[in-house]
């Protein structure tokens, strides 16, 4: 019985893990555009879109630099200070 209720739990995990893979929906609204636009290689991986995102946060628009915890990034251009 032990064994059928660990199982159960597993496929009922694997089962919702798709649903989180997907991001939320402030995040799709948010990262939409900029995945299409950066990342549309990795188009459908969500895992790997998230990756690609993170990796190019000075290309990719404020609101989805927030919506992924990315709001301190600097964007691509201006990125650089000089030494005075």
């Amino acid at each position: 019985m032990r064994i059928f209720v660990r199982l159960s739990a597993l496929l009922a995990f694997f089962a919702v893990a798709p649903a989180f893979a997907q991001g939320t929906s402030a995040q799709r609204a948010a990262c939409e555009a900029d995945a299409n636009r950066v990342c549309d290689a990795y188009i459908p991986d969500a895992v790997a879109i998230e990756r690609c995102l993170r990796a190019n946060a000075g290309s990719i628009s404020a609101a989805c630099r927030g919506e992924l915890g990315l709001a301190s990034a600097t964007p691509a251009s201006g990125g650089k200070r000089r030494k005075h």
